[in-house]
């Protein structure tokens, strides 16, 4: 009973994101994991001017440390109080850590704008969720982005943080998370960040390589469950599955585009410079808005089956534990 306790914190957090999603007016501790990231990116710059990857290995470790220390005092701090304060505490954290709601909100600011035929105001709702240059983005190239960043974050903004979770609770979930956002912020190969993100970049494909291909795994179950081609998204994932840049984006990629029969990825612009990638699935038809709609259901019918699992493997941990 104890053991299962613990356990609550995923699906209690799980329920508010599907009811609340993220709380923009509200403090959230990824955002100030971000400004952290900011401050110590500065501080990395001044202190190691003539050895980036040195300065970025230390910023790698402050993050970690300190957003380790913090949620771990805090939460230590409210089971020592009381474990029902605990498990409100870190089912809280826990909401802030995993974003589905917000995924799906986002990308389908995307979806409303198409379908209202306003190619600027669906460019625009785009940008904010995707790393590429937008603005060269015709109406199938808006699709593809927001399909690619829908499939994408399931894993980084879902899945995985459930896996760390699971297996450590909201403290290696915010670990986890700490990491991805500084990915996502100085993880870049550009000349800014070609050497101090390169630690960042390299723990996070790290952090993510399991998760990723646990996901696409769950996804293919998905894709059959929805009635979607989920012999395509095995077959697609099988073979695209390695193309692109990093280790693990293409695992979810490959099989939302063959659950959807519809190609992704290929060449994009990243400011201002054009990078040559592969497509990833076949071009069997031109992606429609509608896909937009599918990516997310099949994000979200992957994420409940990701809750089911992470509740039963931190039941196991705590009862070990315990």
């Amino acid at each position: 009973m104890r053991a299962f306790l613990f356990s609550l914190p995923i699906a209690i957090g799980f329920l508010i994101d599907i009811f609340l999603g993220d709380p923009y007016e509200l403090p959230h501790p990824v955002r100030a994991i971000g400004d952290l990231i900011l401050r110590l990116e500065k501080f990395a710059e001044k202190k190691f001017p003539n050895d980036l990857r040195k300065g970025g290995i230390i910023l790698v470790m402050l993050v970690i440390l300190i957003t380790f220390s913090v949620s771990f005092s805090v939460i230590f701090l409210c089971y020592r109080i009381n474990i029902f304060l605990g498990t409100a505490c870190e089912s809280v954290l826990c909401y802030y850590l995993i974003a589905p709601k917000c995924l799906k909100d986002e990308s389908m600011k995307v979806y409303r704008a198409l379908k209202e035929n306003d190619t600027e105001k669906a460019r625009s709702a785009v940008s904010m969720i995707v790393g590429r240059d937008t603005e060269k983005l015709d109406r199938e190239g808006i699709i593809r982005a927001a399909v690619e960043t829908v499939a994408e974050n399931t894993s980084d903004g879902v899945t995985a943080p459930l896996i760390y979770i699971s297996l450590g609770g909201a403290v290696l979930g915010a670990v986890y998370k700490a990491v991805n956002t500084m990915d996502s912020m100085i993880g870049y190969k550009n000349e800014k960040y070609i050497d101090l993100g390169r630690a960042a970049a390299k723990l996070d494909d790290l952090l993510n390589f399991i998760p990723s291909r646990l996901t696409a795994l769950a996804m293919i179950l998905s894709a059959f469950l929805l009635r979607l081609d989920g012999t395509g998204a095995y077959r697609i994932w099988k073979r695209d599955r390695r193309k692109h840049d990093s280790p693990n984006s293409a695992q979810t990629e490959a099989v939302c585009a063959g659950a959807l029969c519809i190609r992704l990825a290929g060449d994009a612009y990243y400011f201002g410079k054009l990078h040559k990638k592969e497509y990833i699935g076949d071009s069997c038809r031109p992606a429609e808005a509608e896909d937009i709609v599918r990516a997310n259901r099949l994000m979200y019918l992957t994420a409940v089956i990701f809750v089911i699992l992470s509740i039963a493997v931190r039941a196991l941990v705590m009862g070990v534990i315990v």
